[in-house]
């Protein structure tokens, strides 16, 4: 899943999609044309998803739509979405309601995929010291059963409007102080463990019907000492598949952000699909045709690895036959 930024021409991704096979997109950068523009520009991006680009399958076209500071499309046309603090003080049927408004501004605009709701618990004693989440108000509490309570009915809204999700950023970012994009420092998290309570929010999101579960680029030391949770296998295998039950899409956070360019010997596309993720996502639109190039040279000559590809290409398959993107559909 590669960027398309704001200003850039819809048809810039042409080379990305056509000749490197790509086979999803997301608005970044804060886009404030109509969502006349937005839905011109989609429409756009999936004409290049021919039968030689991606066999005549329709790309998931992603959106960053929480509400408060993170609401990538914020042109006429679309509401301004409050924060998930907010939010959570709706109740639930009038969130649903709103959420469905939401993502029926992202249907008109060719939007299909949510990259939303947040699941991270920040506990209340850290706050706005948390950089990723609750310096911004992306958290909907202080508590898994608030958070549960506030991204529960923002996915049924979502789904009433004929949008996927994705609850973020497993297995959660609410107790580190660094922010992933900017950093490397402060992004360990030494006090979740397999049972944490926290977790309920994520499981709640999965309850609920989310769509896909997005994976964070912190680090779990009383889970896996030795990996991000993007390319964990203890972490997305075992604790999102085997322990929550969790049958899926699994994205990565943004690849391009500070935490992963400062790892050493990590290759983004294969060490995700290795621990048993499916799509990686990767503000630097340009890497997008070299990591599925990768993605393929190793699954040509390792069968393990190539039954993991096999496995994820199901995943996503299976998504985008839920929204209508397959030729068959």
């Amino acid at each position: 899943m590669v960027a398309l930024q704001v200003g850039s021409a819809p048809s810039s991704l042409a080379p990305v999609v056509q000749d490197g096979h790509v086979g999803n997109i997301l608005y970044l950068g804060g886009w404030t044309g109509s969502i006349q523009d937005i839905a011109a520009a989609s429409a756009t991006v999936q004409a290049l998803a021919t039968r030689d680009a991606t066999g005549g399958i329709g790309l998931l076209v992603a959106a960053d739509q929480e509400g408060g500071e993170v609401q990538q499309l914020r042109g006429p046309g679309f509401s301004t979405i409050p924060t998930a603090l907010v939010q959570a003080t709706l109740g639930a049927e009038e969130l649903t309601r709103e959420a469905t408004v939401w993502g029926e501004q992202l249907v008109a605009a060719g939007i299909n995929l949510n990259l939303a709701p947040v699941a991270d618990v920040v506990p209340a004693e850290l706050g706005t010291s948390n950089g990723p989440v609750g310096r911004w108000g992306r958290e909907y509490g202080h508590d898994p059963q608030t958070v549960a309570a506030g991204i529960v009915p923002f996915i049924h809204g979502m789904q009433q409007a004929g949008v996927a999700t994705s609850v973020k950023h497993f297995p959660g970012i609410g107790r580190i102080t660094g922010n992933p994009d900017f950093t490397t420092d402060g992004l360990v998290d030494d006090v979740l463990t397999a049972d944490d309570p926290y977790l309920d929010a994520f499981s709640a999101g999965i309850e609920a019907g989310a769509s896909t579960v997005m994976v964070s680029s912190a680090l779990y030391p009383r889970i896996d000492p030795d990996h991000p949770a993007m390319f964990s296998p203890a972490i997305i295998d075992g604790l999102l598949r085997r322990q929550l039950g969790y049958d899926g899409v699994v994205i990565s956070d943004d690849v391009n952000a500070a935490a992963v360019r400062g790892l050493t010997g990590v290759r983004p596309a294969t060490d995700l699909v290795a621990a048993g993720g499916d799509v990686v996502l990767t503000g630097d639109t340009a890497s997008g045709a070299r990591m599925v190039e990768q993605v393929a040279d190793l699954a040509r000559t390792d069968p393990a690895f190539a039954a993991k590809v096999d496995a994820s290409l199901l995943r996503v398959l299976e998504l985008k036959d839920s929204l209508g993107l397959l030729p068959c559909s």
